[in-house]
């Protein structure tokens, strides 16, 4: 076992040290694009400053016979485009994968001081965040990084979100987790064929109304088919400081689905979820960022409570030492949010 004074030590001669904390930054949408594509390569410069995250896509969704174009357009657009405050991401092929060595090995000598996060996918245990750990740091000593790439992972099998805390605690590398749900449905032998979001089959039923009989028609409710999935790796992520994602919705025209889903996400303790279509940049956008009078809400609660401690009565409300906890979180975002975003320092007040 490493002793624990040496989890924040370059893991090759040469390479950057490993970062104490993770950034925090606007990271409301992680938006796909797919470097196989020309026309679409040509239009990342006008993409990129509308969003948080913008992320070069190697893996699921490009075909074998064009992995080598995806590669060759992630170098491209990492050797060509000035991102600005928007990170730039790459998404890998899987470890088990034949692309992967190659994707790695390109990503990191040659975009490697343009590239923020490399996400990867079908993550199963702490091993699979130790075996990149170290590769990364081999390519950054030899690439001569200054600054050390992290790690997102996707848990997209039964197996990692058994082991999510693991995965989470592996590497100072680690920025954070996306729920991969198609995937992870697959694995689990889950009887839906949906990417992301509910199922009309996965429901709750009322009683019978009194003196009524079972057969008749009774309401019926919906329900989270990624609740459970969704709060593990959150806990699991805020537990190891890092940063949970909601991952795809597949259906982009149901707009108000998708904005459902992100939704639940946010409200469970998600920073982002991805965008698969320009359609769902501007739905992450608006649920990603606190509601302006939610804002003004929190700054209300946390002038009028002092110094944090105490219960007060705030319109018929209750508020006390865990209201400005759950105030500051939010005025906290809201602040990120402002710095990169004119619109919203205007609506928040900042």
């Amino acid at each position: 076992m490493r002793s624990a004074k040496d989890f924040f030590r370059p893991l090759a001669v040469g390479a950057p040290e490993p970062l104490r904390e993770i950034p925090v930054k606007p990271s409301r949408m992680i938006h796909f694009f797919p470097p196989s594509v020309e026309k679409v390569v040509a239009k990342v410069p006008d993409i990129a400053p509308g969003v948080d995250i913008i992320l070069g896509n190697l893996e699921d969704g490009v075909p074998a016979s064009d992995k080598e174009r995806a590669r060759a357009g992630l170098i491209q657009v990492g050797t060509t485009v000035d991102f600005g405050a928007t990170q730039f991401w790459t998404r890998l092929n899987s470890l088990d994968s034949p692309w992967f060595l190659d994707d790695v090995t390109a990503a990191v000598t040659e975009i490697g001081d343009a590239i923020d996060v490399v996400m990867i996918p079908k993550v199963e245990g702490a091993e699979d965040i130790h075996y990149v750990d170290r590769l990364l740091a081999q390519l950054e000593a030899r690439a001569g990084l200054d600054e050390p790439i992290l790690v997102h992972a996707i848990l997209e099998t039964a197996r990692g979100v058994a082991n999510v805390e693991e995965i989470c605690a592996a590497s100072p590398r680690m920025q954070g987790l996306s729920l991969g749900p198609a995937d992870l449905a697959a694995n689990r032998r889950m009887k839906t064929t949906r990417v992301g979001g509910g199922h009309p089959g996965y429901l709750v039923r009322s009683d019978p109304a009194d003196g009524g009989a079972i057969t008749d028609e009774r309401p019926t409710f919906q329900q989270d088919l990624w609740h459970y999935t969704i709060a593990r790796m959150v806990d699991a992520c805020v537990a190891n400081g890092i940063l949970p994602f909601y991952g795809p919705f597949g259906d982009i025209a149901d707009t108000v689905a998708c904005e459902d889903q992100f939704r639940n996400a946010y409200l469970l303790g998600c920073v982002g979820a991805w965008s698969l279509h320009p359609a769902q940049i501007d739905i992450a956008k608006r649920v990603f960022s606190p509601d302006p009078a939610e804002v003004a809400h929190a700054k209300r609660v946390i002038e009028a409570m002092g110094d944090g401690t105490g219960a007060i009565m705030l319109d018929g409300k209750m508020e006390d030492d865990a209201s400005v906890k759950q105030c500051q979180v939010v005025v906290s975002l809201a602040r990120h949010l402002a710095e990169r975003d004119p619109e919203l320092a205007t609506a928040y007040g900042f």
